[in-house]
């Protein structure tokens, strides 16, 4: 439940596009608006709010929306959905918000980890709740129906039948509200979204890319929800983070030698609750993702350094080559020598050309 708002300053919106909606934001909180290669900006340092809220749109009806801001204030966006009306896929990254239909009295809380997946009925409203001095790291993805049907391969057939509704009502005659588990993987996505470090169009593809990525996963987990195969979980949100935060530390040392104990020690949680989590979050035991990321470690290693096979194995925590040898060509399909000669080629024979 959100906590009941008093006396939120109000932010009316009228708009009919991403763009409109921020501009209007951008009205009562202040801040400048700039763009670069389709990408806007607008950054706030004021009484208001500290932050930026960015925005892309892209073609056939999909709009990227982020929120990487602190309000001094509460705030409350008033959207009228006869204007404006996507589909909205919205994750929080940091911190939490509050959403209600006009219709409703009760504050629904959108939680960090959660997905949710929110869109109104034309002629209604849409009531988004933020709290004040609360670090907000929000993801939203806006589908246009209409825009987005028009597609040749958007596959909407695919989806289950409640989802499949939802993307076919173009006359958006029925509100819909879907607030599903934490999800891990989610997070993981976004925050890797947020990182990137390329410029101009390349950067716009890689974030359309991406932003494609995390719809999909959004609808997985919604299609897991309708076929009731989403994990039953004793682990709370704290735990879940907790355990995501580990399977990082691993990752950036792969070569550690870990053990269940000294993991379980490390975070404070019982094996049993470790192994759940890592089974929930990344469908693993904890040692086969140990093994998953040296592996992942071991390839990227063979392709992009001059190390030899012995050096790799040494350097990712194995101490037997051929016990390496043999999980490697299980996991690709191919020798680690086999891998290391085929990246060793000239261009030209990797592509084929002739001389």
């Amino acid at each position: 439940m959100y906590p009941k708002p008093t006396n939120p300053i109000e932010i009316n919106i009228t708009a009919k596009d991403t763009e409109g909606t921020v501009r209007q934001i951008q009205e009562v909180i202040g801040g400048k608006i700039e763009e670069r290669w389709g990408e806007y900006t607008l950054t706030v340092n004021n009484l208001n709010a500290h932050g930026s809220i960015r925005f892309i749109t892209f073609d056939w009806g999909v709009n990227l929306l982020e929120y990487d801001i602190i309000f001094h204030k509460e705030f409350v966006l008033v959207m009228d959905a006869s204007e404006f009306n996507p589909i909205h896929f919205t994750y929080c990254l940091t911190g939490f918000c509050g959403h209600r239909f006009g219709y409703q009295k009760e504050i629904h809380a959108l939680e960090q980890f959660q997905s949710i997946i929110i869109t109104s009925r034309d002629g209604g409203y849409n009531y988004g709740y933020f709290p004040k001095e609360e670090k907000l790291e929000i993801n939203v993805i806006q589908i246009v129906r209409k825009k987005y049907l028009k597609k040749r391969l958007n596959n909407v057939s695919q989806l289950n039948e409640k989802l499949y509704k939802v993307f076919m009502d173009e006359d958006h005659e029925k509100a819909f509200a879907y607030f599903g588990t934490y999800n891990l993987k989610l997070a993981d996505k976004i925050g890797a979204l947020r990182t990137l470090k390329q410029r101009g169009i390349i950067r716009i593809l890689q974030i359309e890319g991406m932003v494609y990525q995390i719809l999909s996963m959004h609808i997985q987990q919604h299609d897991k929800a309708m076929k009731e195969e989403v994990l039953p979980t004793t682990l709370l949100k704290r735990e879940l983070g907790l355990i995501r935060g580990l399977a990082k530390k691993i990752i950036k040392d792969v070569a550690k030698d870990y053990s269940l104990d000294q993991l379980s020690e490390a975070i404070g949680l019982p094996q049993t609750k470790l192994q759940e989590g890592f089974k929930l979050l990344y469908a693993r035991t904890v040692t086969e993702y140990i093994r998953h990321v040296r592996l992942e470690a071991a390839r990227d290693l063979i392709r992009t350094t001059d190390m030899n096979i012995s050096e790799v194995v040494y350097s990712i925590g194995f101490s037997s080559r051929s016990y390496f040898s043999k999980i490697f060509k299980e996991k690709y399909g191919i020798s680690p020598n086999e891998f290391k000669s085929r990246t060793e080629l000239p261009v030209e024979e990797i592509l084929g050309v002739s001389s």
